[in-house]
């Protein structure tokens, strides 16, 4: 695996980091849940919620460097495959940035958030399925857990939320040795 993880650059990521969110969105209700899930997620997916999701992560990055990350890799790399098999139809263009095909992110909640959960908080990662089981996602977390390291955290830990039905999801957490350690319950307002 030839990966590069790089700080989230607003100026030329913006695109990418769209396309990957909307995979990730998406995923989380693919084999997870009802039908409805998946259509919950993707309705919120709106012009607004775009411009509000990125303006959040730039002020996330503003505030700690490194939180937002993205993973890039060759264009002539297997791992670049991803960009045939993505479903956002100007994926292709987006994900290329400097003859780089950018194929997942990170995001570490800033410092100032770890009051959440007292711990570092693992908001999101994703990788492109395509780019799965290539070593990508494994560079992602060891950064992650880099970054959290260096956080200032009322207790030493990472967290991250993650749907007990999403086996894949789980045995990659098992394999870094994250615990099991509650139940996040959620309501409708």
């Amino acid at each position: 695996m030839n990966a590069t993880i790089r700080p989230y650059d607003p100026a030329t990521d913006r695109g990418a980091l769209w396309v990957l969110k909307r995979g990730f969105e998406l995923g989380l209700g693919e084999g997870t849940g009802t039908d409805d899930k998946r259509e919950r997620y993707a309705a919120k997916l709106d012009d607004a919620y775009r411009r509000d999701y990125l303006e959040w992560v730039e002020r996330c990055q503003a505030k700690q460097s490194g939180v937002m990350a993205v993973v890039t890799v060759p264009l002539e790399s297997p791992e670049a495959g991803a960009l045939q098999s993505n479903q956002h139809p100007n994926a292709q263009n987006e994900l290329v940035v400097d003859d780089q095909a950018i194929v997942g992110y990170a995001f570490l909640l800033p410092e100032r958030l770890a009051y959440i959960w007292d711990a570092a908080v693992l908001n999101e990662i994703f990788v492109l399925p395509a780019a799965r089981g290539t070593g990508v996602a494994d560079a992602l977390m060891d950064h992650v857990l880099e970054v959290a390291r260096g956080q200032s955290l009322p207790l030493d830990r990472l967290v991250l939320d993650v749907d007990r039905k999403n086996e894949r999801a789980r045995a990659f957490y098992d394999r870094y040795g994250f615990d099991h350690w509650g139940e996040i319950v959620a309501r409708d307002l």
